[in-house]
């Protein structure tokens, strides 16, 4: 790791200058998951949920909360995203609902931000539509699935070991 990008030489915040980088295609694909109690899992499932549509109005959610990641995130470059897509996986072992957003563009900078954005946003929605039968929903494992593009390429989670910065 070359250090934190988004601090200058005295340490203080800076947006990181990508003038001088050159386009290219950029992937990312984000996931997390909400776990749930038995009736509010069979509610999503069947779509029968007293507010509405539950994983549609995540998945508006996640796209546009995805596009607005700049706002959301201080320092996040404005990007112009070519596509956003949400998706949900039932892991009915578990209770759980997984969300996955992906994003991709043409740029100068990568897009983990937004769809770790995504990802989180939408399972928000989830939350806040289900509230009223589940208070005890668990929003956990939020986390960078893939990415592509860039100057540091290709990366895929699980491929590095996870540990503490020395």
């Amino acid at each position: 790791m070359n250090g934190f990008t988004h601090l200058d030489a005295n340490g203080k915040a800076n947006m990181v200058d990508v003038t001088e980088k050159k386009e290219t295609e950029r992937m990312a694909r984000a996931e997390g998951r909400i776990t749930v109690n038995r009736a509010v899992y069979t509610a999503i499932k069947e779509g029968s949920a007293g507010k509405g549509d539950v994983l549609g109005t995540a998945r508006i959610a996640g796209i546009m909360a995805a596009k607005k990641t700049q706002e959301l995130i201080p320092l996040c470059h404005m990007l112009l995203l070519t596509k956003v897509s949400v998706d949900f996986r039932f892991e009915d072992e578990e209770m759980a609902v997984a969300a996955v957003c992906e994003v991709r563009l043409t740029g100068k900078t990568g897009a983990e931000m937004e769809a770790l954005t995504g990802a989180s946003a939408a399972l928000l929605t989830i939350y806040d539509m289900c509230k009223a039968m589940d208070k005890g929903m668990v929003i956990s494992n939020i986390h960078l699935l893939e990415k592509d593009g860039g100057k540091s390429g290709h990366y895929v989670f699980g491929d590095e070991q996870i540990g503490y910065m020395e």
